[in-house]
């Protein structure tokens, strides 16, 4: 794809070509290879419900609750990959928010992320406190 940059010199010009090149390269996954590459959405499930990815978060890990499932991801069902299989990680309790709303996943507590149940595409209200510039 080539993308066509406006003639503007100057700091602005740069900016806005630095911005269409960023959008049409992060538009375009790929492996090592030049081949297109999967992308999973990242979901756990933890005791009977399923969790997403929450991003900019701040947060405290509390006490070990038990294990989560990363589960099996096949973004691509027509190629002949197998899919990802699921993987075992530890859930956490995360301080201020029931389980049941938002856990922290991870090896250990201190390499964990915030998963949080999401009702559609809303934000449970005890997670957006917790998202920085909110």
């Amino acid at each position: 794809m080539k993308a066509v940059l406006p003639s503007r010199r100057g700091p602005v010009g740069m900016l806005l070509a630095a911005a269409v090149l960023a959008v049409s390269v992060a538009c375009t996954p790929s492996s090592d290879d030049g081949t297109s590459a999967s992308s999973c959405v990242f979901l756990v499930d933890y005791q009977n419900h399923e969790y997403s990815d929450v991003a900019n978060v701040d947060f405290t890990v509390g006490d070990k609750l038990g294990p989560a499932t990363l589960p099996s991801c096949n973004d691509t069902p027509d190629d002949d990959d197998d899919a990802q299989p699921p993987s075992p990680t530890t859930a956490y309790a995360v301080k201020g928010v029931d389980p049941s709303i938002a856990i922290a996943v991870g090896d250990t507590p201190s390499d964990t992320r915030l998963v949080a149940v999401h009702s559609g595409n809303k934000i449970p209200p005890e997670v957006k406190e917790l998202i920085r510039g909110s």
